[in-house]
């Protein structure tokens, strides 16, 4: 009796692990891939887990950080012009160096996932060094120097990304990981909210940082542990410059310079509210930290369905159906926040933004990857992350200025307004591919 038992309880044990090691993998298709790539995809799982958690913590409080050192909504706008300036030099070198030396797996633990999370423990510890307005200078350069750390990498872990994740099921694969990137993310951010609210003040939002340091350290371990097929074999030198002059099939590829085009004008338009959507929070409706950290419970709630729905449609209908169906929709969020007249009328239009911004971003990025061809991912992908930089920088830049003559709401009226312009001209200048089968072919605040 104890003996069946003790068997009924090993093969229960077994099954669990045998569930919770497809889970963390991606599903139980992993079951037919070699030994090697599952723990690569659990480990890039587990990285895409805790770099979220420790993400948005940033994304929701680093803005609200340099406001209470006291900046204004100008510095806000010059500080998220910069870093994607910053950002746009550092693209292209950061891939003439996967093409020359290789080794990406490194050059993403070091630069993003070393440099980049080391700068989130100075500006933790900033404000016990530098006094007053400097403090504000000196936390705009940190963060700056962070977006140029983690972009200098970008290049190197979209190759590796894409060499690790099996195209036949990429959509379901990064909706299973995204999922659970959202929950990381809203319960780590709805907890911190309490905590910056309850400490108040400066030192609340530095513990914020500290977090968010830390917690990002464990991925930095799990992306470290995953496996790249091109570590022993780096590529050779490339025969001519970096640059564009260096490929014929970039200069004809019509259909990535229309998909760049359109990137351009959509986060131009997304980055002229992106910066002050937290700040009109605060200064406007008299929003509080925890109540961020509502929003994004609210947010990433309603990004669970809406990662498991438009990954299953992205693999069925393919990347470009999504995009645009939810290209269309995104546009009316800006302007749910210009009407809003407290804060609790913003947690319908995060519910919205959530369950839509699942869909476009997890779209976006697989059809991004049909369209770059597999042996020059690392200056397609660069001279695409520049293009959107360039655009961020414009955008954040034309925002400031809107903001300081006419205010918030004209700024969420005339993003709302490029949004949808561009998700009109994606109906018209992209063409529909073949229908994806469904084994076999092809991460936002509003």
């Amino acid at each position: 009796m104890f003996t069946s038992h003790l068997i009924a309880l090993q093969t229960w044990e077994m099954r669990l692990r045998q569930r919770l090691g497809w889970f963390t993998a991606g599903g139980p298709w992993t079951g037919q891939l070699p030994a090697i790539e599952r723990r690569s995809l659990r480990f890039f799982w587990l990285d895409g887990l805790f770099a979220n958690a420790s993400e948005a913590i940033i994304v929701a409080y680093q803005t609200l950080f340099v406001l209470a050192l006291g900046a204004n909504s100008a510095q806000i706008g010059l500080m998220s012009a910069l870093s994607s300036l910053s950002a746009a030099l550092f693209l292209l070198p950061g891939a003439a160096l996967v093409e020359r030396w290789g080794h990406r797996k490194q050059i993403v633990v070091s630069s993003g996932g070393g440099v980049g999370r080391l700068i989130l423990l100075l500006l933790a510890l900033l404000p016990l060094v530098f006094p007053g307005p400097l403090a504000i200078v000196v936390a705009i350069a940190l963060i700056v120097a962070r977006s140029a750390a983690t972009n200098f990498s970008f290049s190197a872990w979209m190759s590796l990304t894409a060499d690790i994740v099996p195209l036949a099921w990429r959509g379901r694969y990064f909706a299973s990981r995204n999922i659970m990137m959202s929950l990381a993310g809203m319960i780590t951010t709805y907890l911190v909210g309490q905590l910056i609210t309850g400490v108040g003040g400066v030192n609340g939002y530095q513990l914020a940082l500290g977090l968010a340091f830390a917690i990002g350290l464990i991925s930095t371990y799990n992306f470290g542990r995953i496996h790249d097929p091109l570590a022993s074999a780096a590529p050779a030198k490339p025969a001519v410059q970096y640059s564009l002059r260096g490929s014929q099939r970039l200069r004809e590829d019509r259909a990535f310079w229309i998909f760049c085009a359109l990137a351009a004008t959509w986060n131009f338009s997304l980055n002229i509210a992106g910066p002050f959507f937290y700040v009109y929070l605060v200064d406007n409706l008299q929003g509080t930290a925890s109540f961020v950290g509502i929003l994004a419970v609210i947010n990433g709630l309603a990004a669970l369905p809406g990662q498991r729905l438009f990954g299953y449609l992205s693999d069925r209908w393919g990347p470009r159906r999504v995009q645009l169906l939810t290209g269309l929709l995104i546009p009316l969020m800006p302007w749910g926040w210009m009407l809003a007249p407290s804060v609790w009328h913003l947690l319908p239009v995060e519910l919205c933004a959530g369950f839509l911004w699942a869909g476009y971003n997890l779209a976006t990025f697989n059809f991004l990857l049909t369209l770059i061809p597999q042996n020059n991912r690392e200056r397609y992908s660069a001279l695409y992350q520049i293009i959107v930089t360039v655009a961020l920088a414009g955008g954040a830049g034309l925002g400031g200025v809107v903001a300081e003559w006419w205010g918030y709401k004209a700024v969420f009226l005339l993003s709302g307004l490029g949004r949808l312009t561009t998700a009109l001209l994606f109906v018209y200048l992209t063409r529909p591919a073949a229908k994806p089968g469904a084994m076999s072919q092809s991460e936002a605040m509003s």
